[in-house]
């Protein structure tokens, strides 16, 4: 699996990892098969979330065993973003995780508790040992900012942001941004929240072709697609252990220019929004 340093940690991290909102949905031993057969081929980056139902119960029982090989993040819901809520947020999601410590805790999107008061709860967790890094989500320019005035230089370890081929808007500004001050980009709902290219259409087809000569699939082309650029990771979500080594294998695919041209001609970035896209 191919890996790049992440952000501020200091750490290699794949450049694939699996995310797991909405995992619950799926019979909880295939989620936990799928985790581990992604575990095996190489994709230990872990993310998920307080907010995600039974999602860390389930990546605890899957990392049970192996937490010395997995990159594990979790993310605080605004709500409980305050220096105390953050604290015991992160209490109660490591012991649904099972483990004493996060690799990476992300506040999951801007909220109205001061931002000074999170970073400043990350500070005390990463200080007890109970973190190694913090980062943000859907954080946008204007946000970055201010996180990084606050903050100051190499403490946010990344920013978490909707990036699929339909949603490219992050390449606009915070994509740049987060290359300028050392802040990993972490794409997540690759596939686009099962609205993927259907294989019929012009995307579609084109996909499936650069995947034809590739011996590969158009997920595993999306997926190379959207790491191209460096410091770029991407967490997609699966239940099944058969598309969990599908996706694993997109980090051995590298794309020429003429296959990024083409994929970028079919699933154009578009004007930059006024707002970040979320989901």
């Amino acid at each position: 699996m191919h890996a790049r340093p992440f952000g501020s940690t200091g750490l290699n991290v794949p450049i694939i990892g699996q995310g797991t909102w909405h995992i619950d949905a799926t019979a909880r031993d295939g989620a936990v098969a799928a985790l581990r057969a992604g575990i095996d081929a190489g994709m230990t980056h872990i993310d998920t979330a307080e907010m995600y139902g039974d999602g860390e119960a389930i990546v605890g029982e899957a990392i049970r065993g192996v937490r010395e090989e997995v990159f594990l993040v979790s993310k605080v819901v605004p709500g409980n973003a305050t220096r105390r809520g953050v604290a015991r947020a992160c209490e109660q999601s490591l012991r649904r995780l099972g483990t004493d410590r996060l690799d990476a805790y992300l506040l999951h999107w801007p909220g109205s508790h001061p931002l000074e008061e999170t970073i400043a709860g990350f500070e005390d967790l990463r200080q007890a040992g109970k973190i190694l890094a913090w980062g943000l989500s859907n954080f946008d320019v204007d946000d970055l900012d201010r996180a990084l005035r606050i903050a100051g230089p190499y403490r946010i370890a990344c920013n978490q942001v909707l990036y699929h081929l339909g949603e490219r808007a992050i390449e606009h500004a915070v994509l740049p941004w987060c290359a300028a001050n050392g802040v990993a980009l972490v794409g997540y709902s690759p596939f686009g929240s099962g609205d993927f290219p259907n294989p019929s259409s012009a995307g579609g087809r084109v996909l499936a072709g650069i995947a034809a000569a590739h011996g590969t699939t158009p997920y595993a082309v999306a997926l190379a697609f959207l790491t191209r650029i460096e410091n770029t990771f991407t967490i997609p979500k699966t239940g099944r252990a058969s598309r969990a080594i599908e996706n694993a294998g997109a980090a051995k695919l590298h794309l020429n220019a003429a296959e990024i041209a083409m994929i970028e001609a079919q699933f154009p970035r578009g004007p930059r929004p006024r707002t970040l896209p979320m989901l």
